[in-house]
């Protein structure tokens, strides 16, 4: 019987389970895991076929959304009480493995491990208004040393002229998608209808309110724009704390890395009640990104722009089966097993 006709073992199962809660760009998910037998190991792969081609043209965003999922996979393993042996991007031919997973030595899990794995069902994105409290300082400076952990940098932009720069740079490339036909086709192939839900992609009423209504504009995915150019009412105070990931370098292995430190900082924020909304857009524009490079983040190589804060409301979004995203044997860099 083939490899691929082989039911994946249970550890294999739990892993995945726990991986494919991470975020992703438009909830694409585009990744692909694949159990080596007898539950010895686990890779990761990136699934080209869910890269967004106009967006994100050099895969940066769909390696940090995989590296969000790595990340959940050694914290699964730390939760079972094992330390995770991890060989980043294996075979240089390949650049869609990016990671296979070992079992390593026994060790208990630290009480922060516990509290993010703890955080896996209760980790989902916000887009719209947070309440008006404030991240409190303490929890900010915890977040950051969960970046630095990871070899990341977390800036944090406060009321100021680096947060309106900063917001100004997102209105201006929102404004370039939202113009762009085939931004706007991209967009509209994951943006799914209220009554045919799919376990991928981003339902046009998951935010009620305008996507413009706080100071950083966000992506469109009811088409609100067509009909109200401006919101009501702009809720800066519910806005958040702003924050941008950077890591030193812009490689593939770095675009890995920031997204495991991503994904720690936000389970980290949701193990103390507190979520994310994500604001990539310049970042898919070379010229802007490389102005928040200069004026931001001190010539760190900018990965994420994000508002953190307590969320009003939440909701979850579906996720591809289990069944749909694990493999039994060797996967090809183009997501299919061979």
């Amino acid at each position: 019987m083939s490899d691929f006709l082989v039911r994946p073992g249970y550890a294999a199962n739990y892993l995945v389970r726990a991986a494919v809660t991470a975020p992703s760009v438009h909830n694409t998910q585009p990744w692909l895991f694949v159990e080596e037998g007898r539950d010895r190991s686990l890779e990761v792969h990136a699934d080209a076929t869910r890269r967004l081609v106009l967006t994100d043209p050099f895969g940066r965003e769909m390696v940090i959304s995989c590296g969000a999922a790595l990340f959940n996979v050694r914290l699964a393993m730390r939760h079972l009480g094992f330390h995770a042996v991890v060989q980043s991007l294996p075979h240089q031919g390949d650049p869609a493995f990016l990671a296979r997973v070992g079992w390593g030595a026994y060790g208990p899990p630290t009480l922060d491990e516990e509290l993010m794995y703890r955080a896996l069902a209760r980790r989902h994105t916000v887009r719209g208004r947070f309440r008006r409290d404030p991240v409190p300082t303490p929890l900010w400076e915890e977040l950051r040393e969960q970046a630095h952990a990871e070899g990341a940098t977390l800036h944090r932009l406060d009321v100021g002229d680096d947060r309106r720069r900063l917001a100004e740079l997102v209105r201006i490339a929102e404004g370039v998608h939202r113009t762009d036909p085939g931004h706007s086709a991209e967009h509209a192939r994951w943006a799914r209808p209220v009554r045919r839900p799919r376990y991928d992609g981003v339902p046009v009423d998951v935010s009620g309110t305008h996507p413009d209504a706080t100071v950083l504009a966000g992506r469109d995915y009811a088409g609100v724009m067509r009909n109200e150019p401006s919101p009501a009412r702009r809720w800066t105070a519910r806005t958040g704390l702003v924050a941008v990931l950077s890591t030193d370098r812009d490689e593939r292995p770095d675009w890995l890395r920031a997204g495991q430190a991503l994904e720690r900082v936000l389970l980290y924020a949701a193990a103390h009640n507190v979520m994310a909304a994500f604001h990539t857009q310049p970042l898919e524009i070379p010229r802007l990104r490389s102005r928040i490079r200069e004026t931001v983040t001190a010539g760190g190589c900018p990965q994420m722009i994000l508002r953190l804060g307590y969320a009003t409301s939440i909701r979850p979004l579906p996720r591809r089966p289990v069944a749909e995203v694990l493999r039994v044997g060797v996967a090809r860099a183009d997501g299919v097993p061979r």
